[in-house]
């Protein structure tokens, strides 16, 4: 007599088809592991921000010494604060390198998925300026002050504009109020779109890096990539708390550990490192309404992508020309960040705005390449 199998129910069904059962490409590589990286992390950012929400205040006068005395007087205090700030840090790593590996292997070419995903990354660097700004530190402020002054360039309501963000003439405790409010929201309106993005992911299938039809050779993703994903989880959370530990100050800015002066500007204002290769773009364009368009497209350009290439194209893999255009685009964002550092001054100026145009360049020209070298095939 043959035994009945249980039926799953409902959440189980789900946790299956999507850690368990589901086929995946047998021919994905590590770049892979970073989308399932990226949800561990912003967990990880939730928590921490979570536990930071219960001693924040938002105040322009008290909001420092809260934050210094957290870190200094409670058991730990410090070990949270660090693992918060550098976890921001290891989030834009991942979904840099994340979007990077959909540029190169033609993920855009799911445009649900790609669409979802790029929304995700504006709301991530939009909950990190904003996170940035509520220690209230000499470089936060001012960058708030620099970057929310942009919102007076929108024609017509710009003026208008700016006064309802800061709440008052300047960057005060209404500015403060509201960036927190939205620090904490707009976390849980990515992780709504983040179980968007999976779902689109697996209804459409996942990419692989020869960009071919993989519906004949397709393989449980556990175990042989659940423990993939275990390993390269593991060898970041070690390099992850070297850094906590030991270099927690590595990435942030001396700036930070003085209490916001609003009579008194930096010498060099800049943003955290994640956001200099935009900042750049910004500042390297004479016109401020120029700049703020710049700016915007830097980011929004990714939108263009699956309605710019050719439906054909499979991953840059097959290109070379596109390839060596990646990796340009590469060495011109790494360029662009370092630039970010420099001083408004010749010759990293100059350098900037070629730099600026050569970022531009890759989108306008690379989709007309591939469509080249598709009519050459033929």
């Amino acid at each position: 007599m043959t035994k009945s199998i249980p039926k799953l129910n409902p959440f189980m069904k789900i946790f299956m088809k999507t850690l368990v059962s589901l086929p995946a490409p047998a021919n994905i590589s590590t770049m892979w592991n970073f989308g399932s990286l990226l949800s561990v992390i912003m967990v990880l950012q939730l928590i921490s921000g979570l536990l930071l929400a219960v001693v924040y205040s938002a105040s322009m006068d008290s909001s420092f010494q809260l934050v210094s005395q957290m870190m200094e007087t409670t058991d730990k205090g410090w070990v949270l604060r660090y693992t918060h700030a550098n976890g921001a840090s290891l989030l834009f790593i991942a979904l840099y390198t994340h979007t990077g590996r959909g540029l190169y292997y033609g993920s855009f070419l799911y445009p649900h998925v790609w669409f979802i995903g790029v929304t995700i990354l504006l709301l991530c660097m939009a909950t990190a300026f904003m996170g940035y700004v509520l220690p209230i530190n000499q470089m936060s402020y001012w960058g708030a002050s620099v970057i929310t002054s942009l919102f007076s360039e929108v024609p017509y309501i710009g003026p208008s504009l700016l006064q309802f963000i800061w709440g008052s003439s300047s960057v005060s405790a209404p500015t403060i109020t509201r960036f927190f409010t939205f620090h904490f929201l707009l976390p849980f309106m990515m992780l709504a779109l983040v179980v968007a993005h999976i779902t689109f992911l697996h209804q459409t299938g996942s990419s692989n890096p020869l960009g071919l039809s993989s519906n004949n050779m397709k393989i449980m993703f556990n175990s042989y990539f659940s423990t993939k994903d275990l390993i390269g989880l593991f060898m970041v959370t070690l390099l992850f708390i070297l850094l906590i530990f030991y270099y927690p100050l590595y990435l942030g800015d001396n700036e930070n550990f003085i209490m916001a002066n609003p009579s008194v500007t930096p010498q060099h204002i800049q943003p955290e490192w994640y956001f200099l290769f935009a900042y750049t773009i910004l500042r390297s364009i004479p016109n401020k309404l120029g700049g703020v368009l710049a700016l915007l497209l830097s980011v929004l350009i990714l939108y263009t992508l699956p309605m710019t290439f050719v439906a054909s194209m499979k991953s840059c893999s097959f290109y070379p020309v596109n390839k060596l255009m990646f990796w340009l685009l590469v060495f011109t964002i790494l360029l662009l960040t370092w630039i970010g550092m420099k001083p408004v001054e010749e010759p990293y100026s100059a350098f900037g705005q070629i730099l600026t145009f050569l970022y531009f360049s890759y989108f306008l020209i690379n989709p007309m390449l591939a469509k080249m070298t598709d009519l050459v095939s033929l």
